[in-house]
């Protein structure tokens, strides 16, 4: 058994933000960050675009960026929430600036902002096209000073600890759960060890695996989202999944190379495969609308026209600012066969970030108690049924630094739950047949990208869910009967989070934002 005061699920900016303050804020307690891949490796560090955070005041304000936000969000925003993201922002920037975190300057020296869909202003902080990277080294640098921070890669975390390992029914409709730390999974031992915390913050990431085509890494198969689901947390917005309308079409492997919406702010326009611009059809604010606009329009010139992509065109740009701004696109974009000077970039929409998740408050509580949020995992309330564009880095700093304050005033309230079980584990053998897993994770892929898209229907929901349901008792036996692996771990959240979606889905009756059904009418 492991005791650690505040233990972190995930190595993303989320959870390195909330590392770092603790460390520094209580030098005597140990927090411990576990992740499953190198830490390094998290969404953080494949955002491209930057950071949404009004800083001229002269042609931006708060106002602009909250309307922003709340058109974006399709009217179901948490109003509360806009307002405290948006002017928190300008002070946890300075934050990682004051880091050592930098960003792209003009020639005069002030910070270079960019401007992407949806937004009314100039607004984006941005370093080349690898912002997150950028961000993400930094405070890992940060976190790694501290001697009171223990990073443990190739951790899996298989299910949080509550009452109901302690023999306890606990329900959906529970009032007093309380969360005791983790159940983790040392990938090289293959071995589960306990990890019992005085805290425990859910910072894991999004869920992006889920479908066959994601601008997500391999680490992305929502975890996190699945163990609080499991342990009896609150789930809302799961229907809402932003396609991003611009993944280099025809990218080998399961994470689809992502051109950055920057690139459209840039100038950058979508066009036929003849040469034609399209998007003046959907809005007014052609190349430049929100995200959930964008997809849908080229999902419906794709289907209309037969075709399996539309094109990014960037041939009218300055190449050389191109270079510039974007060196990690173009470079990629040449790697693939496209001249950005000569060739339009071949693109189609890619499952890319969730707005929805386990449901917290203004200050990242869930409605289990010692069970923290922050981060694509969670619900806030910011995005509502669209996230504005650039706005996930910004959340994911402002509430790691909530969900701080919050804890700081708590843990040392906070007591160690002594009598925790260790992983029971007997009885079961290894699988017989590991491509039986390997089919099913491709299998659950398919039916969400197939039935569960960017355009749904009840007609296809429901055949998601009948599919769904066979493979989840498949799955459950082996769980049950054999060792554990992460892939069958990975296999039984991917699961957990496709249920979630599609039933959500079957609750929403209008078409806001990222969701989008026929039969709604």
């Amino acid at each position: 058994m492991h005791k650690t005061d505040f233990l972190i699920i995930g190595s993303g900016l989320a959870g390195l933000s909330f590392a770092v303050k603790t460390a520094s804020r209580f030098p005597e307690k140990k927090i411990t960050i576990v992740t499953k891949s190198i830490v390094s490796e998290s969404n953080t560090r494949y955002a491209q675009g930057g950071i949404a955070v009004v800083m001229d005041f002269l042609n931006d304000n708060f106002e602009k960026h909250k309307e922003d936000t709340l058109k974006a969000g399709d009217g179901l925003c948490n109003k509360a929430t806009v307002d405290l993201v948006v002017e928190e922002g300008p002070a946890r920037l300075q934050e990682i600036i004051d880091l050592g975190t930098e960003f792209d300057r003009d020639a005069d020296g002030n910070y270079h902002l960019g401007m992407e869909g949806a937004h009314s202003a100039r607004r984006i902080l941005h370093y080349k096209d690898v912002t997150g990277f950028k961000i993400q080294s930094t405070l890992l640098d940060k976190a790694r000073s501290f001697k009171n921070v223990e990073i443990l890669e190739y951790r899996f975390a298989v299910d949080l600890i509550t009452q109901h390992h302690l023999g306890i029914e606990v329900t959906k409709k529970s009032t007093d759960i309380k969360c005791f730390g983790a159940y983790v999974m040392d990938l090289k031992t293959h071995k589960i060890e306990t990890y019992v915390a005085k805290t425990t913050v859910l910072a894991s990431g999004g869920i992006g695996q889920t479908y066959k085509i994601t601008t997500n890494p391999e680490v992305a198969t929502g975890d996190g989202i699945a163990m609080a689901y499991r342990a009896k947390a609150t789930m809302e917005h799961m229907q809402f999944i932003q396609f991003h309308p611009t993944a280099l079409y025809g990218h080998a492997g399961d994470t689809a190379f992502l051109i950055s919406e920057a690139v459209r702010g840039f100038g950058a326009v979508l066009k036929t495969k003849e040469g034609e611009s399209f998007m003046e059809k959907y809005d007014e604010r052609g190349s430049l609308a929100s995200r959930d606009i964008v997809a849908r329009a080229i999902d419906t010139e794709m289907k209309t026209r037969g075709e399996e992509c539309a094109y990014l065109d960037c041939r009218h740009l300055d190449i050389q600012e191109f270079k510039k701004h974007f060196p990690n696109i173009y470079q990629k974009c040449l790697e693939s066969g496209i001249d950005v000077a000569k060739d339009m970039i071949p693109v189609a929409p890619a499952a890319h970030y969730l707005c929805g998740g386990v449901k917290t408050n203004a200050h990242g509580n869930t409605n289990i108690e010692n069970l923290y949020c922050c981060g694509e995992v969670a619900c806030t309330g910011l995005h509502g049924a669209n996230r504005l564009a650039s706005n996930s880095l910004l959340e994911a700093l402002v509430f790691a630094h909530r969900c701080f304050e919050d804890v700081a005033d708590k843990i040392d309230n906070i007591n160690f739950q002594d009598n925790i079980p260790e992983w029971q584990a007997e009885g079961t053998t290894k699988p017989r047949e590991w491509v039986l897993i390997n089919h099913n994770r491709t299998e659950v892929k398919n039916i969400m990208s197939n039935y569960v898209g960017i355009v749904r229907s009840n007609e296809r929901l429901e055949r998601a869910l009948n599919r769904l349901h066979v493979i989840y008792e498949e799955t459950e036996k082996l769980y049950k009967t054999t060792t554990l692996s992460p892939q069958l771990c990975e296999l039984r959240n991917m699961i957990n989070v496709a249920y979630l979606i599609v039933k959500h889905s079957m609750e929403q009756k209008e078409n806001r934002g990222t969701f989008y059904s026929v039969d709604v009418k």
